[in-house]
């Protein structure tokens, strides 16, 4: 969490409740109510604190003993010991737990911690990768796109990309000929510097490496979506070819993927749109990251700009 925070300081919060789970943990409702009457003092994050610490010594324990080891322990915490013994079993406190435990069960608790993400329960992987690349999907709608871009290319013309990257220049010879409409959306994305700083996200030596998703996740796109353009003439036969990612027909965006090696399973459901000419040294040089292994991965190698030349 303090990563998250790090990472999106305007974005994440941090907010402690009670959710006591009573059909679980026997001593739960009492433990809420230790660090209430504790807070009554100034002391909720000593006494929470300390429950945590001390959680392998006392979960053995009979709810009568627990209380009499929480009454003991008050004293070690600097508290009044007691008020603290009053406070601990007054109707006040006694009726926030509970409380706080039904609030739990009405809202479907499944555990601790538990994650909520623009007021939806979030139930997936709690490591910080997996819960950045939500983040990062949540508040990427500002950088998105309503509709597909404008014509910006002549299909008479000729068009190279520079993709300049920290490992050198891949230079591409992009095909408006077969593929205007893909051509036509990647110089867009190109000049607008939508994939300036952005990573190869998924690079898997001898098959492909993919890039064009600003949120590092694989799953961004930039908010608009076009159809597929397969040509007879061309196939995914050799190393080098660029074509586009998508997750079925008609649903191209920006994410883009090179191939390592002749990839003949892609013909006809992924579109060509341009050959590497240079720079295949580069593409091989570029870090292995397989995001479907999770966990902490090496971080991708950037794009530092695309530059478009037009002849």
């Amino acid at each position: 969490m303090a990563q998250l925070k790090t990472d999106f300081p305007e974005d994440v919060r941090i907010v402690y409740r009670h959710f006591p789970l009573a059909s679980i943990h026997d001593k739960a409702l009492l433990a809420a109510q230790a660090a209430e009457a504790a807070g009554l003092q100034d002391k909720f994050w000593e006494m929470h604190d300390f429950l945590y610490e001390t959680a392998n010594l006392w979960t053995s324990y009979t709810p009568n003993d627990f209380q009499t080891y929480l009454i003991e322990s008050a004293t070690t915490l600097g508290l009044d010991t007691d008020q603290f013994k009053i406070d601990l079993n007054s109707e006040e406190i006694v009726t926030f737990a509970e409380n706080t435990w039904q609030l739990g069960q009405q809202i479907g608790l499944p555990g601790t911690p538990f994650i909520v993400i623009n007021n939806n329960p979030y139930n997936g992987p709690l490591d910080s990768a997996s819960i950045s690349d939500i983040l990062r999907l949540y508040t990427f709608d500002d950088e998105q796109y309503a509709e597909c871009p404008p014509v910006v290319i002549d299909p008479l013309k000729a068009y190279t990309a520079t993709i300049e990257t920290e490992k050198g220049n891949i230079v591409i010879e992009l095909f408006p000929d077969f593929a205007p409409l893909t051509v036509n959306s990647f110089v867009f994305l190109a000049r607008e510097g939508w994939f300036d700083g952005v990573s190869f996200h998924r690079v898997l030596p001898g098959f492909i490496a993919q890039s064009g998703d600003p949120t590092g996740t694989g799953m961004g796109s930039p908010g608009y979506a076009f159809a597929n353009e397969v040509s007879d003439d061309l196939n995914f036969d050799r190393a080098g070819l660029v074509g586009m990612a998508n997750t079925g027909p008609d649903t191209n965006g920006s994410q883009f993927f090179i191939t390592y090696a002749p990839e003949e399973q892609f013909n006809g459901s992924y579109t060509i749109f341009g050959e590497v000419i240079e720079g295949m040294d580069v593409l091989e040089s570029l870090t292995p990251r397989d995001p479907s292994q999770g966990g902490d991965l090496p971080d991708g190698d950037l794009i530092i700009t695309i530059t478009i030349t037009e002849e």
